[in-house]
């Protein structure tokens, strides 16, 4: 490794993961071989991609959107450890892609040594192939009731500058308001060996113009010697998913269906329905009103199958589900969407949260899902037999995918018709009328899926990318970035 380029951010949400992909995609364009690294991702977005032994891990999206912007196979090293919240006091901790349970358990203090340690062996070996790494950060470096801990931000800058030269940016959302604060308040608050590292500012999600936020720039730049180097706007359809949660309103497109994404409290690998803002009316549904003018409904992947069940209830939302279904409009469940669809659900060893014997899904289909041990992990295409309508555009195509899941789900009887296959042959999806039950993930990413369903394409993964290399190099300027990979 030559140069690392680590960004920052003044809070989470500012735009750390975007601008990282950015970088990426910018470098790789200049011929650089370059890598991102996240040691620490605290996500329940995540992806199938190759691990340590042969076998296959998971990381976060971002880092595996990332490589593909750096023109890199994705790989574990790159996230080599990823957070997946269960609930506000617990999380499942993936060590280097797969699920350590013993790490899981134990007090985050404690286990920040063994987790550092891992993160710094995945650190070398991507230092060891790549002149460039781009490194994301978590949250902010100043969180200094963490800092003794904190290898995502503090521990990892330092091993990059053990490498090589480290370039730092700091980037803050000013859409929010006290940017300028943040900034210079983080500055601050950056231990004495690493503030020299940091070479610049960057203000994301700006709405209006530049010019009006003078003397904001050269004030922050007297105050800390650290120079504003760019102002990115808002950009809300730079067409890859927000890495921290929902778009509080998705674009509408008017001539498509209205969809209705129920947002339950443990949602996971909402990134996934990102292609469809490009097709359809998207909406993220929290209570039964937002659901009765739906065309479609989605019911999406939950790492707390139970606990989304019982908030699905509690809010009302079972009933206008199933009214949706019993009136023949379509709805569609994914992954932990398909096994709420189901008859049974059963965990007695809580592998999917707290531990049951037997609990009522929605009764849509016949299905049966029993959780277990190991968790399982595909990345391979999958294959659609007949489908009955409102499906069947669907009928006969094969298109790429993935699962993570531990569920293990069995149709109870033949009403239910198996339409989804794995590369093995096995059934992973099941129709029954207008209800569509899927195993697995990804399927609205693939163009062809969505002009089979709604005539319209979405713009291309490689589109976006370029489009946010694009953006960097109009607003922070080539010059400005050769200097930052010099």
């Amino acid at each position: 490794m030559k140069t690392a380029v680590m960004v920052w951010g003044a809070s989470s949400g500012a735009g750390k993961s975007l601008l990282a992909t950015a970088l990426c995609r910018w470098a790789v364009r200049e011929g650089l071989s370059v890598a991102p690294f996240k040691a620490q991702n605290m996500s329940n977005n995540a992806r199938v991609v190759p691990g340590l032994d042969g076998t296959l891990g998971e990381i976060g999206s971002a880092q595996y959107f990332q490589a593909l912007a750096a023109h890199v196979p994705p790989h574990v090293d790159m996230n080599p450890v990823l957070l997946k919240p269960e609930r506000d006091t617990a999380s499942q901790v993936v060590l280097h892609g797969r699920v350590d349970a013993a790490l899981s358990v134990m007090p985050w203090r404690e286990r920040s040594a063994r987790l550092a340690d891992a993160a710094r062996e995945s650190f070398e070996r991507l230092a060891c192939r790549h002149d460039v790494i781009v490194i994301e950060g978590a949250g902010s470096p100043a969180e200094i009731n963490l800092a003794p801990q904190d290898y995502v931000n503090l521990g990892t800058a330092r091993w990059a500058r053990g490498h090589g030269t480290l370039r730092a940016l700091l980037v803050a959302d000013i859409d929010r308001g006290g940017a300028f604060a943040h900034l210079h308040g983080t500055w601050t608050l950056l231990p004495d060996d690493l503030r020299g590292a940091l070479a610049g500012f960057v203000l994301n999600k700006f709405r209006g113009d530049a010019a009006l936020l003078a003397p904001g720039p050269e004030r922050l730049h007297a105050l800390t010697g650290v120079p504003v180097l760019g102002v990115l706007p808002m950009r809300r359809d730079h067409g890859l998913p927000d890495e921290d949660g929902l778009h509080a309103a998705p674009a509408a497109h008017a001539d498509g269906p209205r969809i209705a994404i129920v947002a339950w409290p443990h949602l996971s690998n909402l990134d996934e329905f990102q292609p469809l803002a490009a097709v359809a009316s998207l909406r993220w549904a929290r209570s039964a009103a937002e659901l009765e003018s739906a065309d479609w409904i989605v019911l999406p992947g939950s790492k707390q199958v139970s606990g989304d069940l019982a908030w699905l209830r509690a809010q009302g939302l079972d009933r206008a589900v199933i009214d949706h279904a019993r009136a023949g409009k379509p709805l569609l469940g994914i992954c932990g969407g398909l096994q709420l669809l189901g008859e049974t659900l059963s965990d007695p060893e809580g592998v999917d949260g707290e531990a049951y014997e037997h609990t009522t899904g929605l009764g849509l289909l016949p299905l049966a899902t029993h959780y277990a041990a190991p968790k399982r992990l595909r990345a391979a295409p999958v294959r659609f037999g007949d489908l009955a309508a409102p499906w069947q555009a669907l009928s006969t195509t094969t298109l790429p995918a993935y699962e993570i899941r531990c569920g293990r789900t069995q149709a109870l009887d033949a009403s239910a018709r198996p339409v989804l296959f794995d590369a093995q042959g096995a059934a992973i999806g099941w129709q029954r009328g207008s209800v569509l039950g899927l195993a697995a993930h990804g399927l609205f990413e693939d163009a062809a899926l969505l002009r089979a369903l709604f005539g319209a394409g979405a713009r291309t993964l490689d589109d976006s990318l370029d489009g946010l290399a694009d953006l960097i190099d109009e607003h922070l300027g080539a010059t400005t970035l050769r200097a930052l990979f010099a």
